[in-house]
């Protein structure tokens, strides 16, 4: 497991306070520690994601806490836990009458036999008997799980507008986005967002394509930035999707930036054989499904370069797709409209290919 973040050291009894998925990988949680290693100790204890903020003097801290049920709280304690005061309850009444489905969390096992955390959405009115199409929802980066005892916030409503037409949505992370490991984040060193992590997400589509309760044949992937890449990754080297949605995708990491690029990949000369393999723009060509692109075409993080690359090949392949890209935005959308008409754009895709 590994630690996210240090939140508060207590010099004078010598320990540290810190969050990580020790428990879990699908929950969040305070944990104290000797400075010489002793006494590793959990602080909060309920099931969850707790997000958690020490005051300047160290001896108190601010609890955000949700999980897959349950609305966010905001409480205040003192260091060793105690609940002093609850700033803010979970208002449940503000989502009256949504009917709004929560994940079930569980795991996808792959053929070796390692669980991958997963969630799953289904309509109120779910019908095991029936076999339903579903939507596949990917990040998929180092140690970078999507996966959480956690309220999901704005893209639990999305997810929600998926089910009511007739689609089910999973989530589930390969093992080197756990966070369990550094060894298994380590793995992808040179060879990031490639051939490593996709027989993991093979193993789960797989599993999941075997679940009476889902159509085979109408399988799709969607994703954004990281996401957006192993959705090319998975249309171009395998044909298990009709149709995928990439967003803003690294389709080479000749074109991403040197700070990150190069440390996960190394130099271009030092590492030829790994940058040819996670080449989307050379396995363009075996693209398999209708796929939808979007991009921002001011995206200063994964540039539009990326896509125009991808783009040329199809087109002189003579392949098919569909393109949507949106003026004057970066690598996220943050103004209201550009939200709304890239959400509108996907349900239409999704209805149109799937």
């Amino acid at each position: 497991w590994l630690r996210r973040s240090v939140v508060n050291i207590d010099e004078k009894n010598s320990q540290v306070y810190f969050t990580a998925l020790k428990k879990s990988s699908v929950e969040r949680h305070l944990y104290r520690i000797g400075f010489d290693g002793s006494g590793l100790e959990r602080v909060t204890k309920d099931n969850g994601v707790h997000k958690v903020g020490f005051s300047p003097d160290g001896q108190y801290y601010l609890d955000s806490y949700s999980n897959s049920s349950t609305l966010p709280s905001l409480t205040l304690h003192k260091k060793d836990g105690t609940n002093l005061h609850v700033l803010a309850k979970p208002r449940p009444e503000l989502l009256q009458g949504l009917n709004l489905q929560t994940p079930e969390l569980f795991t996808i096992p792959t053929s070796d036999g390692f669980p991958m955390p997963a969630q799953i959405l289904k309509p109120n009115d779910f019908d095991p008997g029936k076999s339903y199409p579903l939507i596949f929802h990917i990040y998929g980066g180092p140690s970078a799980p999507t996966v959480f005892d956690q309220w999901q916030g704005s893209s639990l409503f999305f997810d929600n507008m998926l089910l009511d037409r007739g689609y089910l949505v999973v989530k589930f992370d390969h093992r080197s986005a756990t966070a369990i490991s550094k060894k298994l984040e380590n793995r992808l060193i040179m060879m990031m967002s490639g051939p490593i992590e996709i027989v993991d997400i093979l193993d789960g589509i797989h599993w999941l394509k075997s679940q009476p309760y889902i159509d085979p044949d109408r399988v799709g992937i969607w994703g954004w930035s990281g996401g957006g890449s192993f959705t090319l990754n998975a249309m171009t080297n395998t044909r298990e999707f009709k149709a995928g949605i990439s967003g803003a995708p690294v389709t080479d990491w000749h074109y991403y930036d040197t700070k990150w690029g190069e440390f996960a990949m190394k130099r271009p000369q030092d590492n030829p054989e790994g940058y040819e393999k996670t080449s989307f723009v050379k396995s363009a060509k075996n693209l398999h499904g209708r796929l939808l692109l979007i991009h921002g075409t001011y995206d200063d993080n994964v540039h539009p370069q990326n896509s125009w690359h991808f783009i040329d090949e199809l087109i002189k392949e003579n392949i098919m797709f569909d393109m949507m890209f949106y003026p004057m935005r970066k690598h996220g959308f943050r103004d209201k409209p550009a939200r709304i008409h890239r959400q509108n754009t996907m349900l239409e895709f999704w209805q149109k290919n799937l």
